[in-house]
């Protein structure tokens, strides 16, 4: 089944969501084919920033310092039924273009979860700066990724109109405000980070569909006849 997820790897629902949406699929026996899409939650953000991440949330989302440690805690919490480690005290945002070029390049060689996963481990439970240009090359290879490319990449700026691509589609044709966002099947979608029940349920509808459909794509094809006529089908005929 395809699934199409636009997300940020600044953004700890987002590793969460993806966390729960592969161990409903492993217990339901279902292979996803992932599509990931790019989402810039501050794309004007710099390379790195000057204040902790708490600090800093605190003051954008006009909270006190010791409010967003406790939202930091309770987020940490639900992470972990996860099997996530978050270290916020030691996280080092900044701005995620790069990394987002650098999912699309190993996406394009079939390697695009296993990068989206590194960034999110690198970010969350390790504390790298993402914006960073060393520590972008330096999750690259722990992928596979050729460094020479991934340079190439990061000169040239060569998949920014795949990132720009994808945060348009999001913006404008599924009006998206916030991520994760799902897309199952290219016609369900699901937004957030939601209950193991609730991506089960979204998967077997989503299940169920692809069956009717084949059902009816078997049905239409068949020789049949109806209060009209008894008629084989072009394709069926000698």
């Amino acid at each position: 089944m395809r699934v199409d997820i636009w997300s940020d790897v600044v953004c700890p629902f987002c590793y969460i969501g993806k966390k729960r949406l592969e161990h409903v699929a492993a217990e339901a026996g279902l292979e996803l084919e992932v599509h990931w899409h790019s989402f810039e939650l501050d794309p004007d953000a710099p390379s790195t920033h000057d204040t902790s991440n708490t600090e800093r949330l605190a003051k954008k989302y006009g909270r006190s310092f010791e409010d967003m440690q406790a939202m930091e805690r309770n987020i940490a919490e639900i992470a972990a039924t996860e099997g996530i480690e978050f270290n916020w005290e030691n996280a080092n945002s900044g701005n995620s273009f790069n990394a987002h070029q650098i999912i699309h390049l190993a996406q394009s060689k079939g390697l695009g979860s296993k990068a989206k996963e590194a960034f999110f481990h690198a970010y969350m439970t390790e504390g790298l700066a993402i914006g960073e240009r060393e520590i972008l090359e330096d999750i690259a290879s722990r992928i596979g990724l050729d460094h020479g490319e991934v340079e190439d990449v990061l000169n040239s700026n060569s998949f920014a109109e795949f990132v720009r691509h994808d945060e348009k589609i999001a913006h404008e044709q599924l009006k998206v405000t916030g991520v994760p966002f799902f897309v199952f099947d290219q016609r369900i979608a699901l937004a957030g980070a939601q209950p193991r029940e609730v991506f089960l349920e979204v998967l077997e509808k989503a299940q169920a569909d692809l069956r009717a459909q084949a059902e009816q794509v078997e049905t239409d094809s068949a020789a049949m006849c109806n209060d009209e006529s008894c008629e084989v089908p072009t394709q069926n005929k000698a």
